[in-house]
């Protein structure tokens, strides 16, 4: 594994991933209600069908950023380095994943949602809600995040050994 390479990508991954999910709560946050913690979705109504609708469509070009660029990343590393082992191709996957996951959890979890709570995140009808400041949660789902990177390492390294 090349970690120049790995840290690169886990960069690009982060920052395009990043802007994606903040321009996303800025224009819609409703979106992610899913993804904030269950004391504030409890204060308020489900997404209705246009906001479920929009998460789809939203959702899906995020999913395949989190998929395609640790994939790309990994298949130009075999393609440069033929020789190198599965292990050392899913383990270029899980790191470019991980890093993604690692920025999430701090910078956009802790960092932006918890600690500073722009306007943008809060939303209607739920401010002030401990949930804004569950510092537990975020880690919780890092947890899964890094369990979701280690699974999609050992899957796109195995499709890069395809090539």
């Amino acid at each position: 594994m090349k970690i120049q390479h790995t840290l690169l990508h886990g960069l690009v991954l982060s920052i395009v991933a990043s802007l994606y999910i903040i321009i996303t709560m800025v224009i819609k946050p409703r979106i992610w209600l899913q993804d904030y913690p269950q004391s504030i979705q409890d204060l308020l109504p489900p997404k209705d069908e246009k906001e479920s609708r929009l998460s789809l469509i939203l959702g899906i070009p995020f999913l395949i950023l989190l998929f395609g660029i640790p994939l790309v990343s990994t298949i130009l590393l075999r393609i440069h380095n033929p020789e190198f082992s599965f292990l050392s191709l899913a383990m270029n996957a899980f790191g470019v994943s991980f890093i993604f996951n690692i920025v999430d959890w701090l910078l956009l979890d802790w960092l932006m949602f918890c600690t500073i709570t722009p306007k943008f995140i809060v939303l209607p009808g739920s401010e002030g809600n401990a949930g804004y400041k569950d510092y537990r949660y975020h880690f919780r789902g890092f947890l899964i995040g890094t369990v979701l990177s280690i699974v999609a390492g050992l899957f796109i390294g195995g499709v890069a050994l395809l090539f």
